[in-house]
């Protein structure tokens, strides 16, 4: 459940583009990442920048300035010249003059505005231009960020005026490098019409579409792609820098350039002067010092449209929606498997750390081979299904841990609690403790003379007695990490090595050796409850022990409605009947009695003395009995 779950709510939040902006940070810092890349020498700017429009002392530039600019770079043959400079309406002197460098000029395109919008009307192509058909489309496409990062290669004017059909106008980098590829034998070939792919080169071209990549239902009138920006050599944090060869309009102007710069090159004349305001932010600024201004955009597209058709250089690549689909069902699977996997809550941080880096690293790889695939909702599948299924996984060990604490309930002490928690997932099946064969060492006390007793004492202060009794074994039991297993009326059943196995002789013999103190202990506080209860007027007592250490099998026992853990074994029978041995045999206060096993692995600590091989009640092999002394050796 899960999974589709999580793929429906991030796909939700997707189609109302409430990741869109994240995306685009996404996509933006991608290209950050990239490799720089060397200048494009085949375009060349010619920047008019403060220092110019101070030498000028004017702005705008004179008809006669503009046309001695033009004269001078098509000394230089050009391949393509770029006038990115409003020129809809003369400015004297020398508008004639402006005229005829148009007229005589077959590769300089002019610009227009073609959109009206938000930021500013249309703005039309220089008439003499627009008649010999080389004008050039100069709109530019931002985001709702503010940010360039679309290409708008073409677009359709409507003609109202006359009632024709709308006619379709290239963008001036379109216009430029077609007129390069042109002499290199290179033009646009249509390939599915119906799709609006084209052919240019070593490149195909396809119409983005309103949910490529990160968009979501954007406006894709007339044919947009992704842009794909070179990165510069020279591109910083702090401070913007030319992505191409750059000169300034007074070095043209003067002839202070090489003979060869512009030669066989597409040259762009545009703006680099802030305060002109042709500046626009890309996924490279961070500031307005680093934004980039309208003539470097123009270069980036053409500089796009020739490394693509002569270089092969990729274009951006997008999934298709179904696919974009399926990548984000994928993580949100492996985001619920890596959390069942795993299994703990601690290590819910470094799973989303990890499985994170591994999608951001992927998607950049994916990234650098031309292909933008969405980072953000598949990121979002990712840590909401390890946040759903580890959730899930808390309220599963809640009852998990009340299942264990109903089933021991105060038999343990916290140590071992603890330590069972720790291991429950090997414990617990289906709410039980399931059942394991171990070695283990059991404890049976029982009060000798029991029976003459509750005939000589008032029921109550029976009771009181006897609860006396059993709270002093029980925390000699819990003391030593010992199991108590049950009370049978007088007798107190506690073993040694439950739940938590020991699995090598030396655990089982301190398991062992545990059991035995704990008896030790336990004859040390009835001799204090005996001094108590004789200045009370109540009857003191002596009790009996057998401890047997053995295999056993241990778990809960009992149905739905009543779930005890308990032991069972011949161990468990061997204790009980030791602890009912010929109770002739004089143990003082208390007398322990211990099967071979457990001498074996205590015989080095405390006072043993061999008893004979005897035949307990019950069992038909005989077996070697061993008492334990109150004297320690260590």
């Amino acid at each position: 459940m899960t999974v589709p779950t999580i793929t429906g709510l991030v796909l939700a939040l997707r189609s109302m583009g409430l990741l869109q902006l994240w995306e685009w940070t996404a996509y933006d810092q991608f290209l950050r990442w990239r490799p720089t890349e060397t200048l494009d020498q085949r375009i060349v700017i010619v920047a008019i920048d403060e220092p110019d429009i101070q030498t000028l002392k004017q702005w705008t530039l004179s008809d006669a300035t503009l046309a001695q600019l033009l004269r001078n770079i098509k000394a230089q043959k050009p391949s393509a010249i770029g006038l990115d400079i409003y020129r809809d309406l003369p400015v004297e002197p020398g508008h004639q003059d402006l005229v005829e460098v148009f007229t005589s000029t077959p590769n300089l395109m002019g610009v227009q505005k073609v959109l009206g919008d938000e930021y500013g009307t249309s703005v039309d192509a220089p008439p003499r231009l627009k008649e010999r058909n080389q004008v050039g489309a100069i709109d530019v496409l931002l985001d709702d960020d503010g940010r360039v990062r679309r290409a708008l290669l073409s677009i359709r004017q409507d003609n109202n005026q006359t009632g024709a059909s709308s006619q379709e106008i290239y963008s001036l980098p379109v216009r430029l490098a077609l007129m390069h590829l042109e002499n290199k034998g290179i033009t646009l070939q249509p390939i599915d019409p119906a799709l609006g792919k084209v052919g240019l080169g070593k490149a195909v071209f396809v119409p983005m579409q309103p949910n490529d990549g990160g968009y979501i239902n954007a406006d894709t009138g007339g044919y947009q792609i992704l842009l794909n920006y070179r990165r510069p050599q020279c591109q910083q944090h702090s401070q913007r820098c030319n992505p191409f060869p750059t000169v300034s309009l007074t070095e043209v102007l003067e002839n202070k350039i090489p003979a060869n710069l512009m030669r066989d090159r597409i040259v762009l004349i545009g703006v680099k002067a802030a305060s002109l305001k042709d500046i626009f932010f890309t996924p490279y600024s961070n500031s307005y010092l680093t934004a980039e201004y309208g003539v470097d955009i123009h270069a980036q597209i053409t500089s796009q449209l020739l490394s693509a058709a002569l270089d092969g250089r990729s274009p951006i690549k997008v999934l298709s929606e179904p696919v974009e689909g399926l990548w984000i069902v994928f993580w949100a699977a492996v985001g619920a498997m890596s959390s069942w996997t795993f299994l703990r809550m601690r290590y819910l941080g470094a799973s989303i750390l990890l499985l994170g880096t591994i999608l951001v690293v992927g998607s950049y790889l994916a990234f650098l081979q031309g292909w933008w695939i969405p980072l953000i909702p598949p990121l979002l599948a990712l840590i909401g299904s390890e946040i759903a299924i580890t959730a899930y996984l808390a309220c599963i060990e809640r009852e998990d841990r009340q299942a264990v604490m109903n089933l021991l309930g105060q038999h343990v002490t916290p140590k071992l609690a603890q330590a069972v928690w720790r291991d429950r997932h090997q414990l617990l099946k289906e709410g039980q403790i399931t059942g394991q064969q171990l070695t283990a060492t059991v404890l049976f006390t029982d009060i000798k003379g029991f029976t003459g007793i509750t005939e000589q004492t008032n029921p109550e202060l029976l009771m009181v007695w006897l609860n006396d009794y059993m709270k002093a074994m029980s925390q000699s039991v819990l003391d030593h990490d010992g199991v108590l297993d049950k009370f049978i009326g007088d007798a107190v059943m506690a073993v040694f090595g439950v739940p938590i196995p020991s699995t090598t002789p030396e655990a089982i013999a301190q398991d062992a050796i545990a059991a035995v103190r704990c008896a030790l202990n336990m004859a040390a506080k009835l001799e204090q409850l005996n001094q108590q209860w004789k200045i009370q007027g109540l009857p003191t007592a002596a009790m009996r022990v057998g401890i047997a250490t053995g295999t056993v099998v241990a778990g809960s026992l009992g149905s739905q409605q009543r779930l005890n853990y308990t032991t069972i074994g011949d161990s468990v029978n061997i204790a009980a009947r030791l602890e009912s041995y010929d109770k002739s045999i004089d143990g003082g206060i208390c007398r322990i009695l211990i099967n071979e096993e457990t001498y074996h692995y205590i015989k080095d600590y405390f006072l043993i003395q061999f008893i004979g091989l005897v035949q307990l009640r019950g069992r038909k092999q005989s077996l070697n009995v061993y008492q334990v002394f109150p004297e320690i050796r260590g």
